[in-house]
């Protein structure tokens, strides 16, 4: 028990605590910023880098000449991918990229399949290794920034996702007239 002298210090001691206990229950929580989610699909993301790129009749697009095992792979791919089978138009991609690694074309394909499995990073790299090999212009170019955009978007990297989209309107070079 303690000494009589000891009291009032225990007293004060009780009251500093109780005291505190009190207004630690008078301060609310911070509040709670409700969480936005993005119910964007990947095949909206999809959609949306088809928009950007677009084709235009008058602008110059190139493509590179494909050995025939390629193309093969690219058709199996485009295929698969029609009938759903993303793993399957990945594969068929990935082998393909084994035989030509910097084809930009190829790259954009798998970084599209990417996108369409919800693989944001993956998607992202894969464009932007097709931006540093491929055309600085024309619809493809688009398509490269449309998807990192896309996969910025995803991945709620608003502010990066801006600068992608900042080098689309870059990738647009007028087109010759015709009469």
């Amino acid at each position: 028990m303690p000494a009589m002298n000891d009291m009032p210090l225990l007293r004060s001691a009780v009251v500093a605590t109780a005291a505190s206990l009190l207004l630690s229950a008078c301060i609310s929580a911070p509040p709670v910023r409700p969480s936005v989610v993005d119910s964007t699909t990947p095949a909206q993301r999809l959609a949306a880098v088809d928009a950007i790129a677009g084709v235009d009749d008058t602008e110059l697009s190139v493509q590179p000449l494909r050995d025939a095992q390629v193309d093969d792979l690219h058709a199996s791919a485009i295929a698969k991918r029609k009938a759903g089978d993303l793993d399957g138009a990945a594969a068929a991609l990935n082998e393909a990229l084994l035989l030509v690694d910097n084809d930009p074309g190829i790259l954009q394909e798998r970084a599209e399949v990417a996108l369409l499995q919800a693989d944001w990073t993956r998607a992202e790299s894969l464009a932007k290794k097709a931006v540093d090999l491929g055309s600085r212009t024309g619809p493809l170019c688009r398509r490269h920034w449309a998807t990192i955009e896309q996969s910025r978007l995803a991945r709620a990297e608003k502010e990066n996702a801006v600068s992608a989209h900042a080098q689309i309107e870059g990738c647009t070079v007028p087109g010759i007239k015709r009469f």
